[in-house]
């Protein structure tokens, strides 16, 4: 039998379109994009009626990211990340790829070196950098625009140089992204997804 591959939530005069997703992943897992689309990621085997049960149950939560988006009863965007529990190994691996790829790349423009980098779900920071040069980043990065994960990697690299937010920092940061008042703006409108 086919299964569905799409639902509809109710919302008084409108109707949302959650698209379902099956892979060989492990859990259920759900998607707010920045477009408004919704996704909902489920394993093979789970049946249509457990698919809607999971919906059903989080349909105030996608309701809230969607007038969220549309700035409605919130100010800040969101990242529109899914939610760490709902990730697989295979999604954070690819996720982990991306930010060390930018790290690399920026490290050996910048003339910098740097220990171990860990991916974290953080409540409050995009990313921090260790006096030992360990950096750790919000996974949450991952579904930003990628200038803004640009401007983050640069920003904890540049602290490799002065472990503060000197003049001199700043100079650092500027020299390697240049207008990066735009890209800290942009961060500071953004609201880390729960």
């Amino acid at each position: 039998m086919r299964k569905m591959t799409e639902y509809r939530i109710a919302d008084g005069s409108r109707e949302v379109s959650v698209r379902i997703i099956r892979s060989g992943r492990k859990s259920l897992g759900l998607e707010v994009r920045s477009g408004g689309e919704v996704m909902a990621r489920v394993p093979q085997s789970v049946p249509d009626g457990e698919v809607i049960k999971f919906i059903e149950k989080h349909r105030e939560w996608i309701l809230r990211k969607l007038s969220a988006q549309n700035g409605r009863d919130i100010q800040r965007e969101d990242t529109g990340a899914t939610p760490v529990s709902s990730l697989t190994d295979e999604e954070m691996k690819r996720i982990k790829e991306k930010i060390a790829g930018r790290v690399v790349h920026y490290a050996r423009l910048m003339g910098v070196t740097f220990g171990r980098i860990t991916i974290r779900n953080q409540k409050t920071r995009w990313g921090s950098c260790s006096s030992k040069g360990n950096l750790n980043f919000n996974y949450q990065l991952y579904y930003l625009p990628d200038e803004l994960l640009d401007y983050v990697v640069v920003h904890e690299l540049a602290h490799r140089r002065h472990m503060n937010h000197s003049r001199e920092f700043w100079k650092e940061v500027e020299q390697w992204y240049p207008g990066y008042q735009e890209a800290r703006r942009k961060l500071k409108g953004i609201r880390l997804a729960e």
